[in-house]
């Protein structure tokens, strides 16, 4: 791939993984209740599940979604389902008391590693996302070696920029002051993924 056209695939996957949403909710308030090393883990997950959808874009699992309409709306069912799950786990959490000393009540890092994967795999809509941008990169006959700089591409920028917002997030500057809003910021993103749910459920 000529460096041209990786600078533009690059700059529209980071634009997606930069939009705000359930996924960058996810990660805030995974860094601020748990701290750094889960914030990471869950940003590195994520971006795990973002490259397994590219992967299926490019293996053509996206283009079956798209001629089986029954298939896309159980899979925007089941994603809808589990931020509004999301969304009412953190309401619930941002009743508790929430001004903790780092470390206290982490959870285990591999929940922290599910919970980033399924958010990326419950979003049937990174599998439209992919069909209509890789559409503009994928040519006849081309290599295996393309496509999967394609699939990284979208799965490493994933996963940077999401490491990079728990990274800073969960600076000794920042971070006490963050968890002494944490409340707010669980109730904010309980709010935002229940609203994108909604959302998923009427597109």
């Amino acid at each position: 791939m000529q460096i041209t056209t990786w600078l533009a695939l690059a700059a529209l996957c980071l634009l997606g993984a930069m939009t705000p949403g359930p996924s960058l909710a996810l990660v805030l308030r995974q860094t601020l209740g748990n701290g750094r090393a889960h914030g990471v883990t869950t940003a590195l997950a994520h971006g795990a599940g973002v490259g397994l959808y590219a992967l299926a874009t490019v293996q053509g699992l996206a283009l079956v979604l798209s001629s089986e309409p029954w298939l896309f709306r159980l899979l925007t069912w089941g994603g809808a389902g589990y931020l509004f799950w999301l969304g009412l786990q953190s309401l619930r959490a941002s009743c508790g008391a929430l001004d903790l000393p780092a470390g206290a009540r982490a959870e285990p890092l591999w929940r922290s590693a599910r919970v980033g994967l399924i958010v990326a795999l419950s979003n049937p809509h990174l599998a439209v996302f992919f069909l209509a941008l890789f559409s503009q990169f994928v040519s006849p006959g081309m290599s295996l070696s393309c496509k999967l700089e394609m699939v990284l591409t979208a799965g490493l920028l994933d996963m940077g920029w999401y490491a990079l917002v728990a990274l800073a997030l969960s600076h000794p500057a920042l971070l006490p002051a963050m968890r002494r809003r944490m409340a707010a910021v669980q109730r904010l993103s309980g709010v935002a993924m229940l609203l994108l749910g909604l959302r998923v459920l009427t597109l």
